[in-house]
């Protein structure tokens, strides 16, 4: 049974939201969200819900058509779309995460937003544990350095969630998390592993396309064809599916330990043909 007073009719604009409220069961309450989320929570996109703008584009008018009484936004926020979310006049629920612990502390804010915190302890409790069963067998692997981007122009470095992850995946990871950096100081490291994970661009960053034009010829990941492209929603997404990225991660920096993964694609050695490693099972 619902608390009286909990929210019955949420939007959601950001995937993360949606993927929280699911894996608590509470999907049922969801009455709007983006298109992105159904990229990432397939069964969003049945029952009869509105698609709206995100948490970049949001629209008080599309809000306010849904007659929600809870609407959870998270970054990145445009100052103008912010106004238009705050201009809808309803209860309103800002995330804003950096770290797996903030990830946390926002499933058991939501959860306890819509009076089931008992479930939010539990998926809680079930993340860290996948994580550290992770990390316990990546602890006496050799650790290559990783360069992981979240986007290509500008190029900008992979939040601190994921270099957490990179860890416990048996990797260490280079640059600033969250950070605008340069293609001439990323071949300065010479990394031995590139994860490209683009918000909204699935599997479909162009691997051979951002070697080349970026003169990465002759750094190591690239000759060792260890350049990778994970799924955006694996990686960007601050909620239960970075389990997921996390299996992506480990098969990419350790291969011989960890099985291929749906979501993970590499390229050849420089000079070959783009290998297909991309794994449906």
């Amino acid at each position: 049974m619902q608390p009286l007073h909990s929210p019955q009719r949420v939007v959601c604009l950001q995937p993360s939201a949606t993927v929280i409220l699911a894996a608590m069961g509470q999907l049922d309450r969801v009455v709007a969200c983006t298109k992105y989320c159904v990229d990432v929570c397939p069964e969003v996109a049945h029952g009869g819900r509105a698609i709206v703008a995100d948490s970049w584009t949001a629209k008080a008018a599309e809000i306010l058509a849904c007659r929600p009484d809870l609407v959870i936004a998270a970054v990145p926020y445009q100052e103008k779309s912010l106004t238009e979310i705050l201009k809808a006049g309803v209860r309103f629920l800002g995330l804003a995460p950096k770290s797996l612990s903030d990830i946390y502390t926002d499933i058991a804010t939501i959860s306890g937003v819509v009076g089931v915190p008992e479930r939010g302890e539990q998926v809680i409790a079930e993340m860290p544990a996948d994580i550290d069963a992770v990390r316990k067998l990546t602890e006496n692997l050799l650790r290559p350095r990783v360069f992981c981007e979240e986007w290509g122009k500008p190029l900008i470095a992979s939040q601190g969630w994921v270099a957490e992850l990179v860890e416990a995946a048996g990797g260490t990871m280079i640059g600033t998390p969250g950070m605008q950096t340069s293609a001439e100081a990323v071949l300065s490291e010479d990394p031995e592993v590139v994860i490209a994970a683009w918000c909204g661009a699935g599997d479909r960053v162009p691997l051979e396309k951002i070697v080349r034009d970026r003169g990465w010829g002759a750094m190591r990941a690239v000759r060792e064809g260890r350049v990778y492209c994970i799924r955006d929603e694996f990686l960007n997404t601050p909620a239960p599916t970075l389990v997921r990225g996390l299996h992506a991660l480990a098969a990419a920096l350790h291969p011989e330990r960890f099985p291929h993964v749906a979501g993970l694609k590499s390229i050849a050695p420089h000079g070959s043909q783009l290998i297909g490693t991309e794994s449906h099972a």
